[in-house]
């Protein structure tokens, strides 16, 4: 489907290029007079305002920029996601995790097959699952209720149903229906992670979310070991059937486990790690928390976005614009990061969840040809809500590297708080500075205006910013599960726009598993010298070094044959 010939071959590319000396000539506080040019710049969509005026653009750029997208062929390769084209060609497989959120009637095809009655089948048996959970119908071992649940995986199958329970938590809706309700994510295989998350938790009360596709994910499956084991250890080994449920693909391996394979839940390889919030990944584990009904409004809010992006024109869609702006500051203006700036505590892990999704996703070095970029791809994203964030990393913001930011602000707040004789309320004290850094950043302050305000002269440098620094401003109307869908949706598909055009497969992951396959040669040096006494060998110098270290400095903490030893917190 795709041709060798890379998208930097192309005239519109060319012409972005030599486009960049003339934006370098232009100081955002010039671009900032133009009312007309700020207004073609704002766009709205089911409440939502994107404005993107503060970006180091043109008309002419936004042309330029375009002209690109059609060059790469953008709406044919959204087209082809959607209509379950093997995008993914490296593993032969569809994309399509819109698939997950689609309505009921809608018609998502994979290989010839409409795939939404399989995903409705899922979400069906999700509902029916954690409604009798919730109500009581379900009950553990010993007869009680299950209050608490404690979800297993890791990277994909944890930061995405972790960011939207963080959201959720706050949201007074979502709080009423979780009410007398936990919900933890073990991610880490680090024992310490283990203890904090069944801390003050009673095995009795707690279901555990075992979420592996291949149910061989080395740290998953030892973290559920150990809580099979905890589980077990206080209720018996026939417990872990009423106590354990599974998201997973490999019913046999489930099985072996001791996990009743009508207590699995299934999801499919056209469904990315990254992008599976939206399936039994995130959709069982928010159930059991906040209902059924919540998360299918947060389905309903991304499935929203998924019409848009695939119908808007262009110069109105929010993704598209997005990820087109991406491409501008990453391969032609050199920036090599992006800021996400959340003005809202309940979206405090909305930025790890899209370091994994934009990171993973189009950190890579080849096309999709396995050509070599001559260019650069991806960006590196980082984020802290504000005000935070500007007593931490706004220093380097404003006064030195050029980094694009993100600034996310919400009209209203889930958690309101007014005080009397305050001159603004705390929400309207947050969202003064959502609007006044977009341009702080953009105009900044001139030597000039430093003298005028009889500033020292020795002081004038170390007060002066330059400004020119680009950045974008969503405003949200409200953060309900609705409006959180609608959000990681914009994310989701600005990635998939960007990887379109620069021509690469946003949809593998290839660089995650030399790390892993090195770890299992360790692993077994590690079993080899506590239990049987052998030396390390086989690495190089450093290695050999830290690893012989390690073993000798932990050897009487660690026996060669240990008994069973959970943590205590």
């Amino acid at each position: 489907m795709a041709s060798s010939t890379l998208i930097c071959d192309s005239q519109p590319w060319k012409d972005l290029k030599a486009h960049v000396e003339d934006i370098k000539k232009t100081h955002l506080r010039e671009l900032m007079s133009d009312a007309d040019r700020c207004k073609s710049m704002m766009v709205e969509c089911d409440g939502i305002l994107l404005d993107y005026s503060r970006q180091q653009a043109t008309l002419d750029t936004m042309t330029k920029l375009l002209s690109l997208a059609e060059t790469a062929h953008l709406k044919q390769k959204i087209d082809w996601m959607i209509n379950g084209e093997k995008i993914n060609t490296t593993e032969n497989r569809s994309v399509l995790h819109i698939a997950l959120r689609a309505p009921r009637n809608a018609v998502v095809n994979s290989d010839g097959k409409n795939v939404v009655p399989e995903v409705w089948q899922v979400l069906d048996k999700i509902k029916e699952f954690s409604d009798r959970v919730r109500s009581g119908a379900w009950v553990g071992a010993t007869g009680k209720p299950l209050k608490d649940v404690v979800s297993i995986g890791i990277g994909g199958s944890f930061l995405g149903p972790l960011f939207v329970h963080t959201a959720l938590q706050t949201d007074p809706e979502a709080i009423e229906c979780a009410r007398g309700r936990q919900l933890r994510f073990l991610a880490n295989v680090d024992p310490i992670d283990i203890a904090k998350n069944i801390a003050g938790l009673n095995p009795e009360t707690t279901l555990v979310v075992v979420v592996s596709k291949t149910f061989t994910t080395a740290e998953t499956m030892l973290n559920a070991r150990t809580l099979r084991e905890w589980i077990s250890s206080a209720l018996g080994p026939q417990a872990v059937a009423k106590h354990m449920v599974a998201v997973s693909t490999n019913l046999t391996l489930v099985e072996k486990f001791g996990i009743d394979p009508n207590n699995a839940f299934a999801f499919w390889d056209w469904v990315g790690g990254r992008y599976s919030v939206c399936s039994a990944v995130g959709v069982l584990p928010l159930s059991l928390q906040y209902g059924f009904s919540i998360v299918e409004k947060f389905l309903k809010g991304a499935s929203s976005i998924d019409q848009h992006f695939s119908s808007a024109p262009f110069e109105k869609n929010l993704p598209v614009l997005l990820g087109l702006l991406s491409v501008w500051n990453v391969s032609f203006l050199g920036y090599p990061a992006r800021a996400i700036l959340p003005y809202s505590q309940a979206l405090e892990k909305f930025a790890p969840h899209i370091q994994q999704v934009s990171m993973e996703s189009n950190g890579k070095g080849v096309s999709i040809d396995g050509v070599p970029l001559p260019y650069e791809s991806g960006e590196i994203d980082f984020g802290e809500p504000g005000t935070n964030g500007q007593h931490s990393f706004y220093q380097l913001i404003h006064q030195g590297r050029v980094i694009p930011c993100d600034f996310i602000g919400v009209v209203k707040s889930q958690q309101p708080v007014y005080l009397k004789g305050e001159v603004v309320n705390n929400h309207d004290e947050l969202m003064s500075n959502f609007f006044a850094q977009p341009d702080a950043l953009a105009y900044g302050k001139t030597t000039q205006e430093l003298l005028n305000e009889n500033v020292p002269h020795h002081l004038v440098p170390h007060k002066t910013f330059s400004g020119n620094r680009p950045s974008l401003s969503i405003l949200l109307p409200s953060l309900n599960a609705y409006n959180i869908g609608q959000l990681l949706a914009i994310y989701e598909h600005r990635v998939a726009v960007q990887g379109f055009v620069w021509g690469i497969n946003s949809f593998d992951q290839w660089g995650v598993e030399l790390g892993k396959s090195l770890a299992s040669q360790v692993r077994k040096q590690l079993h080899a010298s506590r239990t049987k006494g052998e030396p390390v060998r086989g690495f190089n110098f450093s290695t050999t070094t830290l690893l012989s270290k390690y073993l000798e400095a932990s050897a009487s903490s660690v026996p060669s044959d240990p008994p069973t030893a959970l943590p205590k917190i």
